[in-house]
């Protein structure tokens, strides 16, 4: 199985082959801050099975031994890389995948750092889209 993915803008496309080890949602501050979002979802591969197929992302050095790699142009978060914690592997982010529903999470990690009205969004009305 080979999984694609890319940017908004399509100017950074990726392929990924096989399962991933673990799939999850990290609600730690720097995901947050990075992805601008509540939560995000990354899904983790030995580095070797990706591959970038177009374009070249950039790299943001977040912290010590971490690079956060997005499409320059368009600013889509599509990676993560940390040698002191995932020596040899790729934290892809999810969302940045073509089919995104082909990777369910597992587990959920940082959720002491999870803003407290995440876990009441299955509370919220629900729209398939725009409300009228």
């Amino acid at each position: 199985m080979v999984s694609e993915g890319g940017c908004l803008c399509g100017a950074i496309r990726y392929q990924v082959e096989g399962a991933p080890d673990r799939a999850g949602i990290c609600h730690c501050a720097d995901c947050r801050r990075a992805s601008g979002a509540p939560l995000i979802a990354w899904a983790v591969y030995p580095r070797e099975r990706f591959a970038i197929t177009a374009g070249i992302p950039r790299a943001y050095n977040s912290s010590p031994d971490t690079f956060r790699h997005f499409c320059p142009d368009c600013g889509t978060g599509l990676y993560y890389v940390n040698e002191a914690v995932l020596p040899g592997l790729i934290d892809i982010q999810v969302g940045s995948l073509d089919d995104p529903e082909a990777v369910p999470p597992t587990a959920q990690i940082q959720t002491a750092e999870r803003i407290g009205w995440v876990e009441r969004l299955h509370h919220l009305q629900s729209f398939p889209r725009w409300p009228e």
